[in-house]
């Protein structure tokens, strides 16, 4: 058994002081200050004045409001076909990326990462001039009339306009779910593929009842991260459908936030829609956590 001395010891303490004090600083008081904005009425108009106590004034507001449960379904739908589909399509990718088939693994790994290291930014851009909102400019649509299908107002319908956001956040994510499933599958023994190989077991079943729940707490870390990043989707919506676009049907939590504290300079109501984002964020932290302990 190792013993540590006093001096190192200190040596120690005076390594993790300054994350800490980065810590306080930049995360741990901004979000004590949010918890009691949050209570406050409080304006970028007055900002120079004290915040005026109002209670639970914005939390209520922000209950009955109808805006407010139309962002949370559009978060709700962005995720729920988000996150379900990319870990499917990520994990498919990974197994075939694996596969003792396939040469050149390392072009196809690059290949598929090099979106998600990409700039959001000039992702969203790209899909913006695919999928104009001017439908005889569009990209896609000049496509679609060639193969004899009918023009599609990509960005103006509100169904199509969250399809979009859909893909393009799919697109970005799906190198980073491949990759972290990759090291999953390198953490699977070989000698139990070579034992289903004696049985015969057809490359379905394989996938559904050997590589599937042996990857159980990759999915669960996958599923819990790419929610709570589903959650706080914000530059494609910005940069696409200008911030929600059309009516309002793409709008999420966190363009709500934008909204309501740097454009209507609202900052309490801001600070209480931040506190229902951190505590739907925790809530799912435990609930993934939990699961990976049981499991």
């Amino acid at each position: 058994m190792i013993v540590a001395s006093r001096r190192e010891k200190a040596a120690y303490y005076l390594y993790v002081i300054p994350a800490f004090v980065c810590f306080g600083v930049f995360i741990f008081w901004p979000t004590i200050q949010s918890f009691y904005l949050s209570l406050c009425k409080y304006s970028m108009s007055s900002i120079n004045k004290d915040p005026k106590f109002v209670g639970l004034y914005y939390y209520e507001g922000l209950f009955t409001s109808d805006k407010f449960w139309q962002v949370m379904k559009n978060t709700g739908v962005f995720t729920l076909f988000t996150v379900p589909v990319s870990m499917i399509i990520g994990l498919l990718l990974a197994v075939m990326v694996h596969s003792k088939l396939i040469k050149h693994k390392t072009f196809y790994k690059v290949a598929l990462y090099i979106p998600y290291v990409s700039s959001m930014v000039a992702v969203a851009s790209v899909f913006k001039i695919l999928f104009n909102s001017n439908m005889s400019a569009s990209v896609v649509n000049q496509l679609l009339v060639n193969l004899g299908f009918e023009k599609v107002n990509w960005l103006g319908d509100p169904t199509w306009a969250m399809f979009v956001i859909i893909l393009v956040s799919m697109w970005k994510s799906l190198g980073y779910i491949m990759i972290i499933y990759l090291g999953g599958l390198c953490g699977i023994s070989d000698d139990i593929y070579e034992a289903a190989d004696l049985d015969a077991v057809t490359p379905w079943k394989k996938l559904t009842k050997i590589t599937a729940p042996l990857l159980k707490p990759t999915t669960f870390f996958l599923l819990a991260t790419e929610t709570i990043s589903s959650f706080q989707v914000f530059t494609p919506v910005n940069i696409i459908t200008n911030g929600g676009d059309p009516f309002g049907s793409t709008s999420t939590l966190i363009t709500f936030l934008y909204d309501e504290g740097f454009k209507s300079g609202t900052m309490g109501k801001a600070s209480a829609i931040s506190v229902v984002i951190f505590v739907i964020l925790s809530i799912l932290t435990v609930i993934q956590k939990k699961l990976t302990d049981e499991d």
